[in-house]
């Protein structure tokens, strides 16, 4: 959410960052906030006008009185009393006017960086760095679930009778690995100085509007029947969450944290759930990071979070890139962003296994989170970033460390994980 002053002040700037956003439609909501805006200015105007004018006239009161001036003094006293009763419409009329320019404020997207390539989807996101040779062995790669059926690691038809489409048993040193995989990539952000977490699953309506947009919101998010509560759908909302309406002392900063959680998502919209493998599905798990930072830091923080995810799936033999979200594809709430994609040998291209966010103060702003330094308080800016989602990045790992008889290597730094094991091959 955007600093009212900012629409005040300098509506131009909005409007033009929404047309690079390709969300013309959006444009009429900044006057439209600038006249509920001017009338709430009058309305405090009014009501700090009558405040005044009730408090001389409370004092006259008792001045009337002692002059015996009887007739003035009800008159004053009438006065008070036509003054509270237009104080409650005026305040009633600010409640209202607050809550509907908030409303709209929630939609008008925030600023993008200025070095955010602008396009109108993802598909105009721009390739920045290649980490890794892209190798496509002499044998065929199978899809990831044959893979797994190899090793008897997956039972979907299981999970259809329990759960539904979307859902999915993991078995064996299937299962091992994947587990693995989150153990190593939570010490791995430990050794980067992160302290680690176990967040809450679920969260409540004001958390979820403090951190995300409606429409992703609508999109993703289980709501608990019957409950103010949300199933997460990444723990970064429920780690930013946890900051709500506090001041941190500017010397805490920055505040570092890595999270494990599962994540639950309906995956709505044109990418649907996949029917045979574990790419797209309803729930996962999840290592996540996130940062609060002096505003002057945030960008420093940026580049070495998405680089962090970049050197952990170096260290599990995948070559991975960084691609450039451009403006129409960030959210509403994001100032800048990439996706760290890994290479897939099988499909011969690259598939999204993260993505690293800067959202300046706009998380802070609607959440009340801000730090207490020499010279006042202040917002403080929140970044977030995927360490490793899995099952998808058990998939990057399996397609890369993939041989020709269909075992597969473990990469050295899952081995201590794995019990020392250094192939997984069909059980006899």
């Amino acid at each position: 959410m955007l600093d009212i002053r900012l629409i005040r002040e300098n509506p131009e700037i909005v409007k033009e960052n929404i047309k690079r956003k390709f969300q013309d439609e959006k444009i009429p909501l900044v006057d439209k906030v600038i006249e509920l805006d001017q009338k709430v200015r009058l309305l405090k105007k009014e009501g700090d006008d009558l405040r005044a004018e009730r408090n001389s006239t409370s004092k006259n009161i008792g001045i009337l009185m002692g002059k015996k001036q009887i007739e003035e003094a009800n008159q004053a006293k009438q006065r008070v009393v036509e003054i509270n009763e237009r104080l409650i419409t005026i305040e009633k009329d600010e409640e209202e006017l607050d809550a509907e320019i908030r409303k709209i404020m929630l939609v008008i997207p925030n600023i993008i960086d200025v070095s955010v390539p602008v396009g109108k989807d993802d598909s105009e996101n721009v390739e920045v760095e290649k980490f890794g040779e892209p190798i496509v062995p002499s044998y065929e790669i199978p899809h990831h679930a044959d893979i797994i059926a190899n090793f008897n690691g997956l039972d979907k038809e299981s999970s259809g009778r329990t759960s539904g489409n979307g859902f999915y048993y993991l078995i064996g040193d299937i299962a091992r690995l994947h587990s693995a995989m989150l153990s190593y990539a939570r010490d791995f952000m430990i050794n980067k100085g992160f302290d680690y977490c176990i967040p809450p699953f679920m969260i409540r309506s004001d958390v979820v509007n403090g951190v995300m947009s409606f429409a992703e919101m609508e999109n993703m998010m289980y709501k608990i029947e019957n409950e103010d509560l949300y199933l997460i759908g990444t723990s970064e909302h429920s780690m930013i969450g946890r900051f709500k309406d506090q001041i941190v002392k500017e010397n805490e900063l920055p505040i570092r944290l890595t999270s494990y959680s599962p994540c639950f998502r309906k995956e709505v919209g044109a990418h649907g759930i996949e029917e045979r493998g574990i790419y797209r599905v309803h729930q996962f798990e999840k290592q996540e990071m996130i940062v609060l930072c002096k505003p002057e830091d945030s960008m420093e923080w940026y580049n070495k979070m998405w680089s962090y995810t970049v050197e952990f799936f170096r260290s599990l033999d995948v070559p991975v890139r960084t691609l450039e979200c451009c403006s129409g594809d960030l959210a509403d709430l994001k100032v800048k962003s990439c996706d760290i994609e890994a290479w897939s040998p099988r499909q011969q291209k690259y598939f999204e296994v993260g993505s690293c966010s800067t959202l300046g103060d706009a998380q802070a702003r609607r959440l009340a989170i801000r730090a207490k330094g020499e010279k006042g308080n202040y917002l403080v800016h929140t970044l977030n970033n995927t360490v490793l989602a899995t099952p998808r990045g058990l998939i990057a790992v399996l397609e890369n460390n993939l041989n020709e008889d269909g075992s597969v290597n473990i990469p050295v730094a899952l081995q201590p994980y794995m019990g020392g094991m250094k192939k997984i091959e069909k059980r006899k």
